[in-house]
């Protein structure tokens, strides 16, 4: 009975155990990320996050998020969960409205400060403005990632719309969201990028 009783009390434990082992990933992003025109269900955090061993993605994404709401909003969110990793998906909106590049830096930079002084590891993912923008404008914007990454020496993860934006079938109406279609094809590209980093690869 005592054995019976020990046996029940260790499965009713495995799971809360294997998720205090899990490496947690703070989904740091905007629109991409946030499952917009959708179900948080249908996005790729959520679809991504079943097919993770050992990892679990907290998705902080919201729509509309520029880099400098993002900023504000990230204190309290690295206190409330104490990510091993933040994965900063940000700067598009800034890009749309065509904020100076030195101010997406400047808060970049902050971002990548405040959750290092916490404790937690960064992917930063690259981020591209449309064409139309002009090429001098998107080479600075784009520039910035690189000099990032470099200045901080955190993963650089390309930017998973260059799979997405050329395909018109898993673009929404707009143009720029990606549509449901193409939340699997998101999962896909980043997992082994989630999978390396957070097992502790280079």
């Amino acid at each position: 009975m005592v054995i019976r009783s020990f046996l029940l009390t260790v499965i009713l434990l495995l799971p809360s155990i294997g998720l205090a082992n899990s490496v947690t990933i703070l989904i740091l992003g905007d629109s991409l990320s946030a499952s917009y025109g959708m179900s948080e269900r249908e996005g790729w955090v959520h679809q991504l996050n079943r097919d993770l061993d050992n990892i679990l993605l907290i998705n902080a994404s919201v729509s509309g998020e520029t880099t400098g709401g993002a900023l504000r909003r990230l204190p309290a969110l690295l206190q409330q969960h104490r990510p091993d990793w933040v994965f900063v998906e940000l700067g598009g909106n800034d890009g749309l409205r065509g904020f100076p590049p030195p101010l997406l830096k400047r808060n970049l930079g902050k971002i990548l400060d405040h959750s290092m002084a916490a404790g937690s590891a960064v992917m930063l993912s690259q981020v591209m403005v449309p064409p139309n923008y002009g090429p001098r404008y998107a080479s600075q914007f784009e520039q910035v990632f690189k000099d990032l990454s470099r200045e901080y020496q955190v993963p650089l993860i390309p930017f998973f719309m260059t799979e997405i934006a050329p395909y018109p079938e898993l673009m929404q109406g707009d143009g720029i969201h990606p549509n449901r279609k193409a939340q699997g094809s998101i999962a896909d590209f980043l997992q082994p990028y989630f999978e390396r980093y957070a097992n502790g690869g280079d």
